[in-house]
């Protein structure tokens, strides 16, 4: 008698919507993931930046895109509607991947990167407000990991079909990058074909978002995911930072983005199951467990560039940002009123984008100024006092602490 998986079980029993997502998430990300693994090289080897400019690039850009989401939540929130949104946040993130092939200097890069970047901040706070209109309570961690899996496996491909197209035209950055446009399309035409997003429960009439009175419902645990939040974005500065690690160490240009392959391999494995794993005990002490990881491969990038060490910290950064990712959003919407949601994740995103653009020129100026070690050694003690911050609530309902 053949026995049921129980988790492909609650795979399968997951709305095609969240799978619509997943595979839109996977293939948006094979196309950033195929340029941003190369970036931090093109720009300091073919344009000669320096560390610091990669982390103010990478800062500025990311932090955008977070910085955008608080627009776009409350947006999505006064409609009523959310895929518009996030269907034009993927169109824009699609027509900018030429600029990068373009790009004669840092600037149109810096350029490129934050109109890719507010594109993400458009579609991000909607399609995770839809993902938490789509599917019940019960099911929030599963359909949050699941598509952070996908996500992650695009950000796995990405720089897998970077590496394999490096050697194939012999380093040829601009070329590798026109190749990144295709999957981005993709991505826009499944969203907009194979998504169909559910009606409104009831007419309500439009408020804005940000009325005071509406703001206090936003309750004192809300205000404790976004304050950890922030202090995990700035104890995860830009993976860019990984990529220059690899080459300090003596990785031949073409094989570096291998190390983004290894942490988002890492990721994509561990982020569904841990999902599902939080909607059933506590993800307070899951988060506890992210941080712990975090801080061990703050420990051995700092202690090491090269060889297995190299790799095991990789290995356990991609650990973290799958226990952590998936779970912060499912607390967010576990802690959000349902008409708030779209507002919620905004505002979690501005506190956290303000964070990572903190931590990544800090990173940058770390990096330059006192050795690479140290850029991961201030980021374990970012990760203490995150720590700190999970002590500091009592434990509430397993729903949303």
């Amino acid at each position: 008698m053949a026995i049921s998986n129980p988790i492909d079980s609650s795979v399968r029993r997951l709305p095609a919507g969240i799978w619509v997502l997943g595979g839109v998430s996977l293939l948006m990300d094979i196309s950033s993931e195929m340029i941003h693994s190369l970036l931090p090289l093109f720009m300091v080897t073919t344009l000669g930046a320096s560390a610091l400019s990669v982390g103010l690039v990478e800062g500025l850009a990311e932090s955008t895109a977070l910085l955008v989401k608080v627009f776009s939540g409350v947006l999505s929130d006064y409609l009523g509607r959310r895929k518009g949104l996030a269907l034009l946040g993927y169109a824009l993130g699609a027509f900018t991947k030429p600029l990068f092939a373009l790009a004669p200097g840092v600037g149109l890069v810096l350029g490129a990167r934050l109109l890719d970047r507010v594109g993400k901040g458009i579609r991000g706070a909607p399609r995770d407000a839809l993902i938490a209109d789509l599917v019940p309570a019960a099911q929030r961690g599963a359909a949050y990991g699941l598509r952070q899996s996908l996500d992650t496996v695009g950000a796995l491909l990405g720089p897998l079909l970077a590496v394999g197209l490096m050697l194939l035209w012999a380093n040829d950055f601009r070329a590798v990058f026109w190749v990144a446009v295709i999957p981005g399309l993709m991505a826009v035409g499944l969203l907009w074909l194979g998504l169909h997003e559910p009606a409104p429960t009831a007419p309500t009439p439009r408020v804005n978002p940000l009325q005071r009175q509406l703001l206090r419902r936003l309750s004192r645990r809300y205000w404790w995911v976004v304050a950890v939040g922030a202090l995990v974005a700035l104890a995860r500065f830009s993976e860019a930072f990984l990529v220059l690690r690899a080459l300090q160490g003596g990785v031949p240009i073409a094989w570096v983005p291998l190390v983004m392959v290894a942490m988002n391999l890492v990721y994509a494995l561990s982020a569904y199951p841990v999902g599902k794993l939080s909607d059933r005990i506590s993800r307070r002490q899951l988060l506890v467990v992210g941080l712990l990881v975090l801080i061990g491969a703050d420990l051995v990038l700092a202690r090491s560039e090269q060889g297995g060490s190299l790799l095991v910290g990789v290995a356990l950064w991609g650990g973290h940002m799958g226990i952590t990712q998936g779970l912060l959003a499912t607390l967010v919407a576990a802690t959000a009123p349902v008409n708030l949601r779209g507002t919620a994740f905004g505002l979690f995103n501005l506190v956290s984008g303000l964070a990572l653009l903190l931590a990544s020129v800090l990173a940058g100026w770390l990096w330059e100024t006192q050795g690479a070690a140290s850029t991961f050694y201030a980021g374990g003690l970012f990760c203490l006092l995150a720590l700190c911050a999970c002590a500091a609530l009592p434990p509430g309902r397993q729903d949303d602490a």
